[in-house]
């Protein structure tokens, strides 16, 4: 969870100013923390709190309306319906990160990823983004290689994750759908040597480069062991108290097996 929230704000500054480089500061006064570090924390809090996924959601939405949210997602936030919007976007792979950290079986995990998707993104490819991304953390934190990890993956849910990095970044840009992204981001955890190198990969390829940064993060953490101290101080410093509450119950009562 922490690796999402890292690499949400440090790819916040490129969300819209686009690089093609690992070579890059990742920290400045530029970064902030966006929808999806707020919205990884909501699903957190709604787990801690056993609150229904959409509620909470909702709840943290109005508590911070200007976070650069979708725009359907703020229709739907700011409504009073109930009802799903058939969405396929990456929003539901980006805030899935902590039902990795909280389940004990691969099928729970699954299931819950779901239950996070379907407020929203109950499109299967919504869905199947938001699993994708859970299950493979959860592989990750109990001791599961890339090449088991990228199997399951690939036989769940279809993604092409051979194509390397090199090939996709030159004609790779913005792109918010679930199965144009969220693979990419995998991609990027694949090719990674350490937690800092899928941070620093995902931001490279030009797109969604705070959501795909948060993805490639929250799996490199579980399976590097945790994310560097001094980069979660550094990153920390940008969450407001309540954020900041919310993330310190939550990893001292789940993330109990990282390093931290």
């Amino acid at each position: 969870m922490l690796g999402a929230i890292v690499g949400d704000i440090i790819g916040s500054r490129f969300e819209f100013q686009p690089i093609k480089s690992c070579n890059f500061q990742l920290f400045s006064p530029d970064c902030r923390f966006t929808d999806d570090t707020i919205l990884t924390l909501a699903t957190a809090n709604a787990l801690l709190e056993q609150r229904p996924f959409g509620e909470t959601y909702r709840d943290f939405y109005h508590r911070y309306p200007h976070a650069g949210y979708g725009q359907r997602f703020s229709r739907w936030a700011a409504s009073n319906t109930e009802l799903p919007y058939d969405s396929y976007g990456n929003g539901s792979a980006m805030r899935v990160a902590p039902v990795a950290w909280v389940a004990d079986e691969l099928g729970e995990v699954l299931d819950l990823a779901a239950q996070t998707a379907m407020p929203t993104h109950d499109h299967p490819e919504g869905i199947k983004g938001a699993q994708a991304v859970a299950a493979a953390i959860f592989l990750a934190r109990n001791g599961a290689g890339k090449a088991a990890i990228q199997t399951f993956i690939v036989e769940t849910s279809g993604y092409d994750l051979q194509r390397p990095l090199a090939q996709i970044r030159p004609a790779y840009s913005f792109e918010v759908s679930c199965q144009k992204s969220v693979p990419e981001a995998l991609c990027c955890f694949f090719e990674s040597t350490d937690f800092i190198s899928a941070i620093r990969l995902a931001v490279s390829l030009g797109g969604d480069a705070d959501t795909q940064a948060a993805i490639a993060g929250s799996i490199a953490e579980a399976f590097y062991g945790g994310v560097p101290a001094a980069i979660v101080d550094a990153a920390l410093i940008y969450l407001d108290p309540f954020l900041l509450e919310i993330c310190d119950r939550f990893s001292t009562r789940f993330l109990t097996d990282l390093p931290l």
